[in-house]
Formats: C-alpha cells, sequence, structure tokens
C-alpha cells in the first residue's frame, strides 16, 4: 500500500518550528559509535527514516540501540558486535554501510558490505572510498555483489582526494583514527557535519586536526571509549524552510537556525530578496513585502552554496521578476526534478554549457547541469511523482505555494531526511493530509 501527501495550496507559512540534529551529521555518528566498545549516547536526534535504517543495520551486527524519539536521544552499546557482514538485504538502499568498513575492519580485519545505493542524483561511485581504503592498507575484492574488505591492521599514508568527496572523507577518517601512524587526507571535505563527526571522535579520544587548504591530519591511538554527544542542528532543514518563509510571502521562525553555518546561503538569499532577523535562538525569515529578485549562482562544496540549498532557491527564483541562473558544480544529474515544476507552471530551462559560473568537471560531458529560471509564474497543484530527497521538499513548498490540490507520492523519500515534516507544516499553516491508495 502507497502512501502520498495531499496538500491544499495557496497559503503562507506563518508560526515557529524548531529544528534538531543534521539527517547528514547523524547517520554517520552512529556509525562511529562502532568505533569504542561500550554505550555511546547521542542527543539531538531527528526522528527520520535514515536514522530508523542505520539503527537497523546496528542491530542486525549485534548492536543494542535504545531511540527514544520524543526526547530526541539515542544509546548505540556495540559490546557485543558479532557479524563483520552487513546483511544484503540493505543493498541499494542508502550509502550508509560503506561507511562501516573501517569500523568492521579494526574489530574483526574484514567487512562485508553490498551494494550501495540512495536518491539518484547522479552517480556517486565509490572509487574514492575504495583507493582511500587500499592506501590504508585494505585489500578490496567485488563479487559483483558485495565488497569485500580485508587487512590485518590498517597503516597510516598520505591520501589526496580527487574531489572533495564528503563520503570519502568521513570513510577515511573513521579508518584512520585507530591505524597505526599518521593519516593526511588532501584536498577533503570540511562540511560542518564532518567537522562536528571529527568532534565527537575527539571526544572518543582521537587525535585530529584541521590543516590549511582543506587537509586533515589524523594520528592513530590505540582505542577509542564511549561517548555523549550532542548532534549538529540540519542547516539544509533550516534553510529549506527559510526559503519556504519568503517564497509564501510568510513569516517564520526557525528555533536551532545557526547562522554560522548558514553563511553562505543567508547571503544569497538576501540577494534574491528574501530578509531575517538572527536571534539568540534562531533565525526570523519573512517574505510578506520581499521583493525577489534573479541571481546567478553556482553550487559548490563548502564554505560554497551548498547542493542540497538549490532546490528549494529554484522554487524562490520561480517567483523572481527576470532571469536566474543556476549552475550545478556537485551532482551532474541534480535538475532532473525540475519537469514537475513545470509541469505546475515554472519556466525553467536547462542546458549542457557552465552557466553561472566558472568551468566545472562536468564541462563537455553532456550532462544537463545549468538551470535558467524565467520568472515571476503563478503555479498551479499536480500530481507529483517525487524523485528524491532534497526535491521532494521543494515539490512540498511548491504545492504550498500552488493554486489548488496537488498531491505527491514516493513520500519515502521525504520522511528519510526530514524530522517530523508533516508536524512542522501543519504548525506553519498548512493543510496537508496523508492518503493511502
Amino acid at each position: 500500500m502507497s502512501r502520498k501527501y495531499v496538500i491544499e495550496g495557496g497559503r503562507y507559512l506563518k508560526g515557529e518550528i524548531k529544528i534538531r540534529g543534521a539527517k547528514n551529521a547523524i547517520t554517520k555518528e552512529i556509525v562511529a559509535s562502532m568505533l569504542a566498545s561500550g554505550k555511546t549516547v547521542l542527543e539531538n536526534i531527528p526522528d527520520i527514516g535514515d536514522v530508523s535504517l542505520t539503527t537497523q543495520i546496528l542491530e542486525d551486527l549485534g548492536c543494542v540501540v535504545n531511540h527514544e524519539k520524543q526526547a530526541g536521544t539515542l544509546s548505540v552499546n556495540t559490546k557485543n558486535i558479532k557479524k563483520y557482514s552487513v546483511p544484503f538485504e540493505y543493498s541499494g538502499i542508502n550509502r550508509i554501510p560503506i561507511l562501516m568498513a573501517g569500523p568492521l575492519l579494526h574489530k574483526f580485519g574484514q567487512a562485508v558490505i553490498p551494494m550501495m545505493g540512495g536518491c539518484d542524483i547522479g552517480p556517486r561511485p565509490l572509487d574514492f572510498h575504495i583507493s582511500g581504503l587500499e592506501k590504508l592498507g585494505t585489500k578490496v575484492v567485488f563479487d559483483g555483489k558485495s565488497y569485500h574488505f580485508s587487512a590485518d591492521k590498517l597503516i597510516g599514508t598520505k591520501i589526496e582526494l580527487p574531489f572533495p568527496s564528503v563520503g570519502a572523507t568521513e570513510n577515511i577518517i573513521m579508518a584512520a583514527v585507530l591505524a597505526r601512524g599518521v593519516t593526511v587526507i588532501k584536498n577533503a571535505a570540511i562540511e560542518p557535519e564532518i567537522v562536528d563527526l571529527v568532534m565527537m571522535l575527539q571526544s572518543m579520544g582521537a587525535i585530529i586536526s584541521q590543516e590549511v587548504d582543506r587537509t586533515w591530519v589524523i594520528q592513530g591511538v590505540e582505542r577509542l571509549n564511549p561517548v555523549q554527544h550532542r548532534v549538529i542542528n540540519d542547516r539544509i532543514e533550516a534553510a529549506s524552510f527559510a526559503v519556504s518563509a519568503i517564497a509564501t510571502r510568510g513569516d517564520v521562525t526557525i528555533k536551532g537556525a545557526d547562522q554560522l553555518h548558514l553563511q553562505t546561503f543567508l547571503n544569497w538569499l538576501r540577494k534574491a530578496g528574501g530578509e531575517f532577523e538572527v536571534l539568540s535562538d534562531g533565525i526570523r525569515f519573512y517574505g510578506k513585502d520581499a521583493v525577489i529578485a534573479p541571481i546567478a549562482a553556482e553550487t559548490a562544496v563548502h564554505p560554497g552554496l551548498m547542493t542540497d540549498w538549490q532546490q528549494p532557491l529554484v522554487i524562490l527564483l520561480t517567483q523572481a521578476s527576470g532571469v536566474s541562473v543556476l549552475h550545478e558544480t556537485v551532482y551532474e544529474n541534480r535538475f532532473s526534478y525540475v519537469n514537475a515544476l513545470n509541469k505546475m507552471g515554472a519556466k525553467i530551462q536547462l542546458f549542457k554549457e557552465c552557466l553561472g559560473g566558472r568551468q566545472c568537471r562536468f564541462l563537455y560531458s553532456g550532462h544537463l547541469h545549468s538551470c535558467v529560471i524565467t520568472g515571476p509564474t503563478p503555479l498551479t497543484g499536480a500530481e507529483i511523482e517525487i524523485p528524491d530527497l532534497r526535491a521532494g521538499f521543494s515539490y512540498l513548498v511548491a504545492a504550498v505555494m500552488a493554486q489548488g490540490r496537488s498531491s505527491l507520492s514516493n513520500i519515502r523519500y521525504i520522511e528519510r531526511g526530514y524530522d517530523r515534516i508533516l508536524e512542522k507544516f501543519r504548525a506553519l499553516g498548512v493543510n496537508i493530509e496523508v492518503e493511502e491508495d
């Protein structure tokens, strides 16, 4: 039986919500708990599908997990991990299992990880992960279905990533903390969620420093200890609701929104005509009198404009007076969602060229990775199938803005990564229901 959201549009968002821990941090930190034997406690936990899936995998490996959803706490007792093979039933669901290679190698000297999955936003090969683990001394064999990792002892080394991959950086860091000697990762990702993971590992006993020019230096230690750690708030969710407030001409206060981690986003939002007020415990976003202006921007790795901020910005720019350009440089198929927006009345064109900024690695690749939005255009309700997590939230915003009734299917994508999404939209005045087919 499938479920879908049904939204009555033409509303503006008004009220207050509170965000919790970042999807892009919590799942990795649950995995990191495997590096120590005993009970680790994590706080500020979002109630999302990816947390449930990650804890299911750990339970299958022998961990004891207790998730208090209302309180937002989660404990993981790793003392009795008994398996080094992630069950094949998790193949193709998301990309969390590959991050378990390091912790399982340290405990068993081997790990078996099924093929990866995730949102269809462009190929995200495991080459960087595999190469980094091999340089640390791991033997890797792929049998067509699963990756088999083995190593007597991981040895520190120098690794330079071809691209600042978030997942590969996290994977190598977690493998390196218990390796013998020093590991240096150059051209690494430095996102706030990675810094939060590093802070947790440091609390557990790791020695990790961030050097200039996107470099992490990890000095291996003999053992790590269980820890209590509070997860960083979700800057993607904060930005998504911020754009929703401006685009619907609403007024929303987001408790837990952190100006430091939203600095780049806030600059682009202001350039586009959005206004905000920084408070002691969050940020207020308001758009009643906003004059939405066109912009030309491109996504980039941190500290640039985050690729996961791109989709809600596109929604906002459909209401700008003029032509806007967004150039996607992180995932080549990230604009696959715009056809549905055009169905609702938007005027969006895609191009293979690098528009709106510098030439990127997708030049001459044939991928439609530049987007031109002409506005303002009124939106009307439609039936939409959600293709991925971040596009799903943007469709929700578009449905709220649109005149008439919209229905969104494949809502499992949204529920994978957004905490109590129905509760929050309803608290902001949106008429949204769940129907079952």
